[in-house]
């Protein structure tokens, strides 16, 4: 019989790395793991609370003077556009409001967009502050690189191009020399280009990702063009500039915000994109202050949010996913709610755009949606090494046997996941209630966090929190094969016993719908090492 320590434990397992298959009794530790345990725990590492338990102050950074340059080109010889000159104008008025110096150009020629952007990369390089750049106007790429086209430029040829618009590489190189601690560069430059027939360029704008300390935000996503919009400003700017008013509103739930709305407003025919590198929260209206709060505050909001959410989850109406994303657009089940808001989107017959292949693009590591085509008969086995003595300890084979609305069940109900892969029973009985530990998409950056409920089969209950960054895409090598994958790293811990854990694991989303590799770190609250396994893929099967 398992004991107590030992049955939770194992929970903890299936719980964190979501593959695990049950009813399999934990093997005891030899003598010798026991002393490299003790050695290891010797090195004191201490658990990890998630950045979420502590106490948040208003970042220095708001501290720091803001610079601004905003282009606006409307007056194109061969291609005008509307709106570039309204949205510019308009963004510069709000930016002053935000306490920005701005410095804008209307209709700007090659020599003033060079002369502009090397004033505004070394203002902020003496001032080290915050700087912003904003571009409306028409925009393409030529061999992954993105240009920005002055209103002079004449491009009848791709050799035209370097020479006549400005190389969006030159602004970010600029900042990156300057060392200011953070940028934000916004383009609503994703239009289709209107050159002429010889002028041979990729749709839209290439994907490129965020240099270190800076946001880079797309009207629409890579591969894809932006709509000029029908009133006084672009569709994408008319949004920006609407969230970039609430108050106390952090840049990056500004944008996400701004993703929604402008995907809402197109039936998914645009929707925005963002690479950041961003470490510090910035706001365009911050608090006044921040200070620590109580457990109990904490986990009132907490609450708060849960309870919205378990309406939204409830009634599978797109208008309540909506209402819980705008108001957690960073919320803790909002990857889930995005998921689902993509399905009843669908059916009501949303044609979403795609991102564009990354596949030979020097400058990104690309974006991948995750795969949540489940089919019944899909098959994954795997092998569990403990990586203190590199000894395969166990294997085991999971199958997809059936799929509803909601989950996919494996092996007729001994585990079972919901539609995105985030397991939710357990071969014990056990139940985790809403837990996010995967995205929607993968890119490098992408952050989010989770909490959740598990549920024992004896009634007792604790809660598990983590946060998750996206830290790299790189190869791993399995027993599967090689593969291309994200590599998602959290830290989080298990609120009632005290657990801390460290988590690994390695995803190819665009090959294998689910991860390819695990690795796990649980440290008990006085910092010992209790266990450190590798779960690897072994063999896959997708069914047709």
């Amino acid at each position: 019989m398992i004991q107590e320590p030992e049955r939770r434990l194992f929970s903890l397992t299936s719980l964190t790395m979501m593959i695990r298959l049950g009813g399999r009794v934990m093997k005891r530790i030899d003598s010798d793991r026991r002393q490299t345990l003790r050695q290891l725990s010797a090195l004191t590492l201490a658990p990890l609370l998630p950045a979420g338990a502590l106490a948040s102050t208003v970042s220095a950074i708001h501290a720091l003077p803001r610079f601004a340059l905003v282009i606006g080109n409307s007056r194109y010889a061969e291609a005008p556009l509307k709106n570039p000159a309204n949205d510019a104008s308009a963004i510069a008025e709000e930016l002053k409001r935000f306490g920005f110096a701005v410095s804008m150009q209307l209709d700007a020629r090659r020599s003033a967009m060079e002369e502009g952007i090397r004033a505004f990369s070394q203002g902020v390089a003496r001032q080290k502050g915050v700087g912003l750049f904003y571009f409306a106007g028409h925009g393409l790429q030529l061999s992954w690189r993105n240009f920005l086209v002055p209103v002079d430029a004449v491009l009848d040829h791709a050799e035209s191009v370097p020479r006549q618009a400005i190389d969006l590489t030159t602004l970010l190189d600029g900042l990156n020399k300057a060392g200011n601690p953070m940028n934000i560069v916004i383009l609503d430059a994703c239009r289709d280009n209107p050159f002429g027939s010889e002028l041979k360029t990729g749709k839209g704008l290439s994907q490129m990702d965020a240099p270190l300390g800076t946001l880079l935000a797309y009207a629409t996503a890579p591969g894809n063009v932006a709509s000029d919009g029908a009133s006084a400003n672009g569709l994408y700017t008319e949004h920006l500039l609407r969230e970039m008013r609430t108050p106390e509103a952090r840049i990056e739930d500004v944008f996400k915000r701004v993703r929604l709305g402008v995907r809402r407003a197109s039936n998914g025919r645009q929707i925005p994109w963002e690479s950041t590198s961003l470490e510090e929260d910035f706001y365009f209206l911050p608090p006044a202050s921040l200070k620590k709060l109580s457990q109990e505050e904490l986990d009132r909001r907490f609450a708060e949010e849960r309870a919205l959410w378990e309406r939204a989850r409830q009634s599978m109406e797109a208008a309540r996913l909506e209402e819980y994303i705008r108001r957690y657009p960073s919320g803790r089940f909002v990857e889930l709610a995005q998921m689902r808001l993509d399905r009843i989107l669908a059916r009501q017959g949303e044609e979403r755009i795609r991102i564009a292949s990354p596949q030979g693009n020097p400058f990104s590591k690309g974006t991948v949606s995750a795969d949540t085509h489940f089919r019944i008969g899909d098959r994954f086995s795997y092998q569990r090494v403990d990586l203190l003595t590199r000894v395969v300890t166990s294997t085991f084979t999971m199958t997809v046997t059936a799929i509803d609305d909601t989950e996919v069940i494996y092996d007729k109900g001994v585990f079972i996941t919901d539609l995105l892969g985030n397991a939710v029973k357990l071969a014990n009985g056990e139940r985790l209630r809403s837990p996010q530990l995967l995205p929607t998409e993968f890119a490098v950056g992408k952050k989010w966090r989770t909490r959740y409920r598990l549920d024992y089969p004896d009634g007792r209950q604790d809660w598990v929190e983590y946060d998750f960054k996206v830290v790299a895409r790189e190869t791993v090598v399995v027993p599967a094969g090689t593969f291309d994958a994200f590599r998602v790293e959290g830290k989080g811990w298990v609120m009632g016993i005290g657990f801390s854990l460290d988590t690994k694991y390695w995803v190819a989303p665009d090959k294998v719908r689910r991860a390819v590799a695990y690795e796990f770190l649980w440290r008990e609250r006085s910092g010992r090492i209790y266990k450190y396994d590798r779960e690897e893929l072994v063999s896959y099967k997708h069914a047709p």
